[in-house]
Order: C-alpha cells, then structure tokens, then sequence
C-alpha cells in the first residue's frame, strides 16, 4: 500500500492531548498507511502553522486538537485543493461529532484511510470563518469565566465561577440588537439574552445536543433566547434530551443566507467556535456552501435524511410575542 503524505499540526496543549508526541503520532500514521509530517511547534502562531500546512505537498491535511485548531486548518485552506481530516483531541470537538468521525485518536487514525472525502458550508463572520457557531451574549461571557476557571483550577476560583454563572443565570443582562436577513426588508428588532448564529441547523432528535448530521444546506440559522431563567435553562435541556425544543417558548429561530447583527454597543464579546474574542459591530454573516473538503466515514444506510426529507422539513421561523 503506498503511503500517502499527510502534514498534520499539532495542538499539544489541546484538552485531551496528553501522553502524545509527535513520535507517537507518526508511528501510528506510518501504521495506518501514511507519511506524516507532524507540525508541534505551538510557539509559534497557529495561523502561521495552518498557512505552511496549507501550502505543503502534502495529500491530506490534518488538524490534531480542538474546535479552534480545526477553524484555524480549515480557514487556511478555503480556496485551496486540500482535503481537511479532523482527528479529535479537545474536549466539544463539534465538528468531529458531526462528522461521525471517531473521537478515540487511535481509531480516528486507523480508519483515516477508509474515510470518504465530503463537501461541507463554511460560515464568515466580518471576514472571520467558522464552521460551527457564533454566539452573543449570554454564553461567551460564562465561557471567558470558565477558561478563567481552567487557569486557575482551586476551590475559591470554582466558587466565584459558580456564584458568576447564578448572578448571570438570575439577574438578566438583556441584549438589544437589530437582525436583519437576506437584505433590509427583513428587519426587525430584538431583546434577547443570547443569540447564535450557526452554519446550518441542529437536529432535534433524542439525546442530540448541538448536533448536525447535515452541513451542506447553504443556510445559517439563527437562533434567539428571549430570555434564559433556571426554569427556562432546566427545560430546554430536557427538550433536547427527548428531542422536542425547537418550539420552546424562549426561543426564535430563523434561516437565511446572509445576516446582519447591530448593536449600540462598541464592541461584543463574541464565542467564535469555542474561541472567546471582542468583534466590532454590526456583525455581518454569509455563508459558503460547500467550501471545504473534508475526510468523514461513510454513512450507512438511514443515518442521514435524505434531500426531499430536508426540503419537505418546515422552516421554523416565530417571530417574537
């Protein structure tokens, strides 16, 4: 079986990436049928990295560490002829899930060969690409205290955390914003807690959390908490459990191609997948489709809908009370 070249950056300090070294990661590619090139250096700025792997002669190119080393890959290589494999080491690994692609490394590796290659969207927020989701709001601020929290792991810091999220959880911080969809005769305006926009929908279906079995329908979907107590907070979780949520009362949830966000405020602390930043508003999003290449297992038979189930399935779009 001749070898193909994979060039594979590393992300060392990715959440469940400990025990490995790039010695270990080559032995197992060369015995999977691969001549890996094994990019470590995390002294050095992960787009540069993502920019050298994406210009290398290399058939595949992998991404070894969490959602953020997955964007950062992917983005260097839109508009190239690469095809992206994804081997799971953070701790949400969104897009590997997916993806259905194995979240043990050593399995994700052995089977990276019977892998097929798939077209999937790529969504772009003010020049930035993301593969997953855009979050305002609510969640990038609980986020920034639980990376916090990962720096500094003792017992008081796990208290304070725990008292932010109850203050937050308990005294609103309403968000006003301005969405617009698919051009300004489609505006209107919001009070949220949160809002996300994602490259495509989640499914509702028993015990999927945030998960896309489709990532080829050229739509973002936008969806808006209009308000997030405990009460709320309990049954929306246990709606996604069963796989009812999509007609929750605090939500709203819209589809477009393109989507503009407005705010009075300076800047926004956004969750770009996974990745706490401040953007600078109006936040405007498009969409890709079928901009990335990408190395999944073959779906069985019934495992995805197929496209006249997609098309016949209603656009849930509820303007708010």
């Amino acid at each position: 079986m001749h070898p193909l070249r994979i060039h594979v950056v590393f992300n060392a300090h990715s959440g469940t990436a400990a025990g490995l070294t790039p010695a270990s990661l080559r032995e197992r590619f060369a015995a999977a049928g691969f001549d890996a090139t094994i990019d470590s250096d995390t002294a050095r700025p992960l787009s540069e990295r993502a920019q050298e792997a994406a210009s290398s002669p290399a058939d595949i190119i992998a991404a070894a560490g969490g959602d953020g080393t997955v964007t950062a890959v992917a983005s260097a290589l839109r508009g190239r002829d690469k095809v992206l494999a994804v081997l799971p080491l953070g701790t949400a690994n969104l897009l590997a899930r997916d993806l259905a692609v194995p979240l043990d490394i050593e399995e994700a590796i052995s089977t990276l060969r019977d892998m097929q290659p798939r077209t999937i969207d790529i969504g772009e927020v003010n020049g930035r690409l993301f593969l997953h989701k855009v979050v305002i709001g609510f969640a990038p601020a609980v986020a920034a205290g639980r990376e916090h929290l990962r720096d500094n792991p003792d017992f008081g810091t796990r208290l304070s955390f725990l008292r932010f999220f109850w203050r937050r959880l308990t005294h609103p911080h309403d968000l006003r914003v301005t969405l617009q969809r698919d051009g300004a005769d489609n505006t209107e305006t919001l009070r949220v807690r949160s809002i996300a926009v994602a490259n495509n929908a989640y499914d509702e279906e028993v015990g999927r959390f945030f998960s896309r079995r489709r990532l080829d329908r050229g739509l973002l979907t936008i969806y808006a908490l209009r308000h997030l107590g405990l009460f709320d907070l309990l049954r929306l979780v246990v709606g996604m459990a069963v796989g009812r949520w999509r007609d929750d009362e605090a939500l709203i949830i819209h589809e477009a191609r393109d989507v503009r966000l407005s705010t009075q405020r300076r800047l926004v602390q956004a969750m770009v997948d996974g990745e706490v930043e401040k953007i600078r508003p109006p936040l405007d999003f498009r969409i890709h489709p079928h901009a990335l290449t990408v190395l999944a297992p073959v779906a069985q038979p019934g495992e995805t809908a197929d496209e006249g189930e997609i098309a016949s399935a209603p656009h849930h779009e509820r303007a708010s009370a």
